[in-house]
């Protein structure tokens, strides 16, 4: 019984050694287990269609929903990669929807296809991926707040959201570099 007792704790310490060394390296093949790319069609068209790295697009989407299309957040973003309806809405009419309803959300084209016009739009306006990301997470009207005062991210967990997406893009670029690619 203690010999039994024994291998099984020494098993259970080689199982965590072996977790800690996974997590710390990150290979490929855990990677692909641990952050799932579902839609690399839908991810990769609009990428190239916004001119949005696939990675940042797919880290995005990961941070935001984990890749369930039917993701729900308490603040009623809806979708892969978590857009409010309002939002959704208005990015609808500037790009030519005529027939927005908020059910659409829930449609993995359509949400990837609004969340990555939304990207890019805040790529485009504030110049940088770091102030992008925060905009996504924490709102415009939040990010040029900080920008008028002249600082940087203020909500801590707006900047581990910034660094979680930068970290997993990373990861996707290389663990899907052919579906990604």
């Amino acid at each position: 019984m203690k010999r039994a007792l024994v291998l099984l704790v020494s098993l259970a310490a080689l199982a965590a050694a072996a977790f800690a060394v996974l997590q710390a390296t990150k290979p490929a093949p855990y990677v692909r287990l641990v952050y799932p790319l579902r839609y690399e069609h839908i991810v990769q068209a609009h990428a190239r269609n916004y001119r949005l790295d696939p990675a940042l697009l797919a880290a995005v989407i990961y941070q935001e929903s984990r890749f369930r299309p039917r993701a729900e957040s308490p603040s009623g973003a809806i979708g892969l990669m978590q857009l409010l309806p309002a939002t959704a809405q208005g990015i609808a009419v500037r790009t030519g929807g005529t027939r927005f309803r908020v059910d659409d959300l829930y449609d993995p084209e359509l949400n990837v296809r609004y969340g990555s016009w939304y990207l890019r739009h805040l790529l485009d306006k504030y110049g940088e991926e770091r102030m992008a990301l925060a905009a996504y997470n924490a709102g415009q009207a939040n990010v040029d707040r900080w920008r008028r005062e002249g600082g940087g991210i203020r909500f801590t967990e707006t900047r581990h959201y910034v660094d979680q997406v930068l970290e997993n893009r990373g990861l996707y670029a290389r663990a899907y570099a052919a579906k990604l690619g």
